[in-house]
């Protein structure tokens, strides 16, 4: 039997159970076919991706997922806000799992590689164990996370903060979107009704967790590695700033009698900027996502402002700190110009560091393969941040071309996601043994 890549089975079969293989053609047109066809169901053309939480195409796009969970032989379910799962269980199914995956949400204009590489790469990695006859010990699971991305309700990663209790019910369905819509009536909305006092992992339901992942940055490709190992994941604050101010006709209102709240919003993002760059760390950054004002006509003066402040580090104290200075800089800049102020910090959540026992392994079966790779930090949050607080976890890391993400140009090519994919296919093989 020939496959569509010109391969005969058997050699590929035999190929793909020799732990030094290189790139198989067969597996990465799996891969690719399955990544561009997942890229089709969204509210975006292509090339750009977009797929919010429990809209149309999230839940088609869910059904598409877990057809090829089916395919692959998995034992698939759901938990109550969707968080996907999908085992193949192992020879002793009451030992802790070994878990992989990622999510499939996308940000609005976005690209077919954030997230997705890690939840198909894990289908094609059981795939290619089971062709190979390997036959695990633990039971390997795929979670196919839901909502990585703060889209829809403003915070991110939902599903792994409910897993590892790191958002507590109470949190969870006070969330609102754009539209006044509590979480718990959307979840609904979209079938799932199951109990959220039922969704956090039990104490030993997993032994390791590893993510696969495109860098989301230049560094890879930079350098020319294969494959990234990270060490530490950096988090993120997220403050809300709210300015109301008189307003008033563009025209009538003298400019010593204003309290604009534009201009006091765009000295509070310059300020911002200022600080970033004085708190001199490499890894801090900020940025000013959002920025609105209202009424929104140019012939009135903004009387109402809203700036939406992403702050992160892997170095806590430092993130704090730069966080405290922002809030006490806009209070005397929204005093000078008499501006009444509110801040609200919507989540703050700590760095981690990745298990040094997987970091090690993971740079084993790298070398052994002849897969190039660097020990990273990831400046980009995932779920794994939150998955590393209950379970030994880190990442793989497979390049992006320009270091682009989060925009339609976003790329990384079927040999270089292979590279992740034999990485994570011998580590699965290893911890499944254990």
């Amino acid at each position: 039997m020939r496959t569509a890549a010109g391969l005969n089975l058997k050699d590929y079969q035999a190929h793909s159970a020799t732990p030094q293989s290189k790139s198989n053609p067969r597996s990465m047109l799996r891969v690719d076919w399955d990544l561009k066809n997942l890229a089709k169901i969204s509210d975006a053309t292509l090339p750009a991706v977009t797929r919010v939480l429990f809209t149309d195409k999230d839940l088609k796009a869910r059904e598409f997922i877990t057809s090829l969970f089916e395919k692959a032989g998995l034992e698939v379910r759901s938990d109550a806000i969707g968080n996907l799962f999908a085992r193949w269980v192992g020879s002793e199914p009451d030992l802790p799992a070994v878990a992989t995956g990622s999510h499939i949400d996308a940000i609005p204009q976005s690209g077919l590689y954030d997230g997705t590489v890690g939840v198909i790469g894990a289908i094609e990695a059981i795939r290619l164990l089971k062709e190979s006859g390997f036959k695990p010990k633990r039971s390997i699971e795929i979670i196919m996370f839901t909502s990585e991305e703060p889209t829809r309700f403003g915070v991110g990663c939902i599903g792994s903060r409910m897993l590892s209790r790191s958002m507590t019910v109470e949190e969870l369905v006070a969330l609102k979107d754009d539209s006044a819509a509590d979480f718990d009536t959307v979840r609904k909305e979209a079938g799932f009704d199951g109990d959220l006092t039922q969704i956090a992992l039990t104490e030993h339901e997993y032994k390791y967790f590893v993510e696969l992942h495109i860098e989301q940055g230049p560094l890879l490709e930079q350098e020319g590695i294969d494959v990234g190992i990270v060490t530490k994941i950096a988090a993120p604050a997220t403050l809300m700033i709210t300015l109301e101010g008189d307003g008033g006709h563009a025209g009538a209102v003298l400019m010593h009698e204003r309290n604009d709240t534009a201009c006091a919003a765009a000295e509070i993002t310059l300020m911002i900027e200022r600080l970033t760059y004085q708190m001199g760390g490499l890894d801090t950054v900020a940025t000013t996502g959002i920025f609105t004002n209202g009424p929104g006509a140019v012939n009135s003066i903004p009387r109402h402002s809203c700036l939406g402040v992403d702050v992160r580090d892997i170095q806590l104290e430092r993130r704090d700190a730069l966080l405290d200075a922002i809030q006490k800089s806009a209070e005397e800049i929204c005093s000078r110009r008499g501006v009444r102020l509110t801040t609200d910090i919507i989540n703050k959540d700590n760095p981690i560091e990745c298990s040094v026992e997987l970091i090690e392994k993971l740079q084993k079966h790298a070398s052994r393969l002849g897969i190039s790779s660097m020990e990273m930090i990831s400046r980009a949050y995932h779920d794994s941040l939150f998955m590393a607080q209950i379970i030994p976890s880190s990442m793989i890391f497979v390049p992006c071309r320009n270091g682009f993400s989060h925009r339609p140009e976003e790329f990384s090519s079927p040999e270089q996601i292979d590279k992740g994919i034999q990485v994570l296919v011998e580590a699965l093989k290893e911890l499944a043994s254990e």
